[in-house]
């Protein structure tokens, strides 16, 4: 569905207002779907559809997805949430998981930032090196 550069700029109008300090608040969300939804204003299934487009990159841009082969010590964990807070700022949500194929070393990305430290990434870099002089 194509959307329009009204609904867009609505889309936008409507993310802003749900944003507290900042940051995205829940209760702004829920109420600003909840009464756009009553009113039905004209082509408000495009502002929808634009709106929950915007809130799933903000989600995205706040989430740390931090990915290692073993279960990190909470010093390794708190040192990484330290680092990723003085480069995003406060707020971020952490989400750590354990992906035995990384072979070794930490993979994080907060929204379309990638941090690949991983002995997989490196691996594949040698391997796409020695098959481009084959």
């Amino acid at each position: 569905m194509k959307i329009s550069k009204q609904a867009r700029r609505s889309a936008k109008q409507l993310f802003k207002s749900c944003l507290r300090d900042g940051q995205l608040d829940d209760q702004n969300v829920r109420r600003a779907v909840q009464a756009l939804l009553e009113s039905k204003p004209r082509g408000y299934l495009a502002v929808l559809t634009h709106f929950r487009r915007l809130i799933k990159l903000e989600v995205q841009r706040r989430t740390a997805l931090v990915e290692t082969v073993v279960e990190l010590k909470p010093a390794q964990a708190q040192r990484i949430r330290n680092s990723l807070e003085k480069l995003y700022g406060p707020g971020l949500r952490f989400v750590f998981t354990q992906r035995p194929e990384l072979i070794g070393g930490v993979r994080v990305q907060v929204g379309s930032d990638v941090y690949d430290g991983t002995v997989r990434a490196r691996l594949d870099v040698l391997k796409a090196a020695f098959a481009s002089h084959e």
